[in-house]
């Protein structure tokens, strides 16, 4: 009993708490070897069909996500950055930053379909289940381009007065995006596609990863200034501000768990647990490997993914380092 007591003091003494302490028992579970040469942004989940999408290049990998053996390629996406899954019609989109346009592939064959027009350099996608759009975000010509997957015809060009990352559905009508040059988060209606609100990002800067709590209403964004601000995403009112690791590029919310995972550039994944609507902590650090700055969730195993590769070490300070040819990876997390 007096160890217990003296063990609690110590913590309470160092200003930390019994609950920062706990561990979520999550760690690396498997590598996934992908191998071709080029960048990478975003990776999707297929939950329908199992498999899982990866930005690379000029091309798009496609793994399954059960047994991680290749499954296809997506041929001849340049500047490849996000991919849109439209589970119910059978059709993915992926995002070609290069050319301006969006591939439309068929989910079970993956032969390509169509390719359509959109802005300039087309970044992050996804479908909304609930105005059955697809919405792709433009960075240079910032704005959004509304795709409608019946048809695969652009029905709407939506302004949004600054360079969009990554976007959100609330699954009841409202879109919501980061604004990574006015550091905002940008509200519009899914039906009318007009803005409804400007959130600014107190303490934030840069956002880019974006993921939303449903249930609870509540907007998680990941900013360059390694910071997690969670908002209330009816009124924009700030709720929490977490710290994170340098490089944050992607964050999902898994509504089962209650988890938010953060990746961090650096080489780690950054947890924090909604305790409840109002309150957030950091729970755990978990190393990772560097350039690891984009995340997927698997929402029926709760597992996580992450692309990265290896690196030559830098002889010049300042200077990102070089890729190590062949290494492409996806990391995947879980317990």
């Amino acid at each position: 009993m007096k160890k217990k007591i003296l063990t609690l003091a110590l913590l309470v003494a160092t200003g930390l708490s019994v609950s920062a302490q706990k561990k979520t028992g999550i760690h690396l579970l498997t590598s996934h070897s992908i191998g071709s040469s080029g960048g990478w942004d975003y990776l999707t989940v297929d939950q329908k069909n199992n498999n899982l999408f990866v930005s690379h290049g000029t091309q798009v990998n496609v793994l399954s996500k059960v047994s991680g053996d290749s499954v296809g390629v997506i041929h001849n996406t340049p500047g490849v950055h996000g991919i849109a899954i439209a589970s119910a019609l059978g059709k993915g989109y992926t995002t070609n930053g290069k050319l301006g346009t969006c591939t439309v592939f068929d989910l079970r064959n993956l032969t390509v379909m169509a390719q359509i027009n959109v802005g300039q350099n087309p970044d992050a996608t996804f479908f909304d289940d609930y105005s059955q759009k697809v919405f792709v975000f433009n960075g240079k010509s910032h704005d959004a381009t509304v795709i409608d997957p019946q048809t695969d015809k652009v029905v709407a060009t939506i302004p949004l007065g600054g360079k969009p990352e990554a976007g959100v559905s609330d699954g009841k009508g409202k879109i919501y995006v980061n604004i990574e040059d006015t550091s905002e988060i940008v509200c519009f209606d899914s039906k009318t596609f007009k803005v409804l609100s400007r959130y600014k990002l107190v303490g934030g800067e840069e956002p880019s990863g974006l993921a939303i709590d449903r249930a609870n209403s509540r907007l998680f964004t990941v900013c360059s200034n390694k910071v997690m601000l969670v908002l209330d995403a009816k009124t924009g009112k700030h709720i929490a501000k977490l710290p994170i690791g340098d490089g944050a590029d992607g964050v999902v919310f898994d509504a089962t768990t209650k988890l938010a995972y953060s990746s961090n550039g650096e080489g780690t994944i950054t947890v924090v647990r909604e305790v409840s609507a109002d309150k957030f902590v950091v729970e755990e650090t978990i190393k990772s490997e560097s350039g690891a700055r984009t995340i997927a969730l698997d929402a029926v195993t709760h597992h996580i993914f992450l692309p990265t590769a290896n690196f030559e070490k830098s002889t010049v300070e300042g200077q990102r380092p070089k890729m190590i040819p062949g290494t492409f990876k996806v990391l995947e997390f879980g317990k």
